[in-house]
């Protein structure tokens, strides 16, 4: 969810301004994932490297983030989606891990969509993490050399049963992953939409996903396997 400063500096605003802009394109973006059907969205909404920006910035963030759950939780539970926290959360307040935790217990029967939100959350870290947990269930006698492969590595990531996405989007005009679901993204369709975030809404998302559709997914196979 990318260009939110840059929006907000466009229109001489401060830079928390396109932050708190940005909420509606997230409530417009999970509506249209519902009515589509989709079954997981992932939004990245803080990364491991957003503590680098100006203190002001974070603490507001931090504080949009606590008002973003107290006043959409319940109207996410109402609707049936299921909210996760992926992430390192050791950093965040003490009142907030306990908010991320209320939330999470709140909706966790639900089954309509899971809502996953990347929080102090960036790809390397989830490998590394992931390595430590194997590394700890091999001293621990629970797992043995020969049992490690790849569907064995990617039950310790942070997105664990969770399908691979089939599609990244990424507003904002740049052009990369930025750290974000690198092992879950081998195979990924990658979509760039120039628009800033605050300006991302139902239309776009669906622009993205017939953009998708028009694509032929091979994963390692020639197109006449995947025809016939």
């Amino acid at each position: 969810m990318d260009g939110n400063n840059r929006w907000a500096k466009q229109r001489h605003l401060p830079g928390l301004a396109g932050h708190k802009a940005g909420v509606s394109s997230v409530r417009q973006t999970i509506e249209g994932c519902v009515e589509l059907g989709v079954e997981v969205l992932t939004l990245f909404a803080f990364s491991s490297e957003n503590w680098k920006r100006p203190e002001n910035e974070v603490r507001g963030l931090m504080d949009l983030f606590m008002l973003s759950l107290d006043r959409e939780v319940k109207k996410l539970h109402r609707h049936g989606i299921r909210l996760r926290i992926v992430g390192d959360r050791s950093r965040f307040s003490e009142r907030l891990q306990a908010r991320m935790a209320e939330a999470e217990a709140l909706t966790a029967g639900n089954q309509r969509l899971l809502l996953n939100i990347a929080a102090n959350y960036g790809g390397r870290w989830d490998i590394v993490q992931a390595a430590r947990y194997m590394a700890e269930a091999c001293v621990e006698g629970r797992l043995s050399v020969d049992q490690m492969d790849e569907a064995c590595f990617d039950r310790y990531t942070a997105l664990a049963g969770v399908p691979e996405p089939d599609l990244c989007i990424r507003t904002g005009g740049e052009q990369r992953i930025s750290n974000f679901l690198i092992w879950q993204m081998a195979y990924t369709e990658l979509f760039f939409c120039d628009c800033y975030w605050p300006d991302f809404g139902k239309a776009e998302l669906h622009q993205a996903i017939e953009s998708y559709a028009c694509r032929q997914r091979r994963f390692g196979k020639t197109s006449d396997q995947i025809e016939a």
